[in-house]
């Protein structure tokens, strides 16, 4: 099978902090021929990047937390336990993103950077494109509020015994799919990194 698709028609609904296209479109099909005409709605927010920061001799992890709308659904969980994260600025590449995000969310200064992954977030919806990092900090003196006013970011920053951050996604405390995702590599990666 060639898998292709056709783009019948494409409208911008709105542009702002994030943008939200419509289009029509029509892809071929696994058992033959072409779809009928599919109008969907895609938001783009840009790439972004996230960091796993892990200080290996002292088995801790760097904890975020803070406010997300995404969640208002569940006033509850409102404010989620996330790891650092960011969106890739014009000119800037995936790395850059990651030392920056790393000081101005956590303040914390990266000793050694690793490429875990690329993934798409949620795409049958967004365009969002991540790259999942570890990186490798001292969690001495790590903790404390962070972010930049400018971006009205209130971020409470904390470091755990990567047990306990383990026993949180295991009981379900951590609902955000980034640090889901990077604390599972962990889980298996973990021992290669404290030898």
């Amino acid at each position: 099978m060639t898998k292709q698709f056709e783009i019948i028609e494409e409208a911008s609904c709105y542009k702002g902090f994030f943008s939200l296209k419509e289009i029509t479109l029509k892809h071929t099909l696994f058992k033959g021929g072409w779809s009928s005409p599919i109008k969907r709605e895609i938001f783009h927010r840009g790439n972004c990047v996230a960091v796993l920061l892990y200080d290996p001799s002292r088995d801790e992890v760097v904890i975020i937390e803070q406010f997300r709308v995404g969640a208002l659904q569940f006033p509850d969980n409102a404010w989620l336990l996330e790891i650092v994260a960011g969106a890739i600025e014009e000119g800037e590449i995936a790395e850059e993103v990651a030392y920056r995000e790393s000081i101005e969310e956590a303040g914390c200064k990266i000793q050694e950077l690793i490429k875990i992954n690329e993934f798409f977030t949620s795409p049958g919806g967004t365009s969002e494109l991540l790259t999942l990092f570890y990186g490798k900090v001292d969690t001495t003196h790590v903790g404390g509020l962070h972010g930049l006013d400018h971006e009205d970011e209130d971020i409470s920053v904390t470091t755990m015994k990567f047990d306990e951050v383990y026993q949180l996604l295991l009981d379900g405390k951590i609902i955000s799919a980034i640090p889901i995702i990077a604390i599972q590599w962990l889980y298996i990666n973990r021992n290669k990194l404290r030898s």
